[in-house]
């Protein structure tokens, strides 16, 4: 668990009252209440995002400089894995009921693998399968977003002339 969680939790528990909202009798005195550390707050609403965390585990792991230790790069190496865990739960909404969840779902796996081609490929093969469910969305004609996303599809497809096919 984060340092900064547990300091809140502790903080949060010194200054609370008894769990029937009393100071009993049996209850120690009331001590004053303790300021609460800027740093906690600033972890708890203001840290950064997931993805700027997986950028500065990225800069960790591809650092040439001397001072960056092995050590240092396997740590941002096992941060990262776990910043990437949560996107493969998008692995799960790709089979959802709901085209739209569906569409994000295949949106958010695409920019999870942008920069390798292998898993472009298989996620390309299962998009063109349906996601993997046997399901295909119709395009409506008059929905020009749609339309261009199709016709994007296809160019992709078609190879550039002078290209080795």
């Amino acid at each position: 668990m984060d340092k900064n969680l547990n300091t809140l939790l502790k903080w949060s528990i010194e200054n609370s009252t008894n769990a029937n909202g009393t100071d009993g009798a049996t209850a120690p005195p009331p001590q004053q209440q303790q300021p609460v550390d800027p740093e906690l707050l600033k972890a708890l609403f203001g840290g950064p995002s997931e993805a700027e965390l997986m950028k500065a585990a990225m800069e960790v792991i591809t650092s040439t400089d001397p001072d960056v230790t092995l050590d240092s790069k396997l740590v941002a190496f096992d941060n990262f894995e776990q910043l990437i865990e949560s996107l493969d739960n998008a692995n799960n909404l790709a089979e959802g009921e709901d085209a739209n969840v569906r569409r994000k779902a295949v949106f958010a796996l695409s920019s999870a693998c942008r920069n390798y081609q292998p898993a472009m490929d298989v996620l390309v093969a299962e998009a063109a399968k349906g996601g993997g469910t046997g399901k295909t969305d119709k395009v409506d004609a008059t929905n020009m977003d749609a339309v261009d996303a199709v016709m994007e599809g296809l160019r992709a497809g078609i190879p550039k002339p002078g290209a080795a096919a």
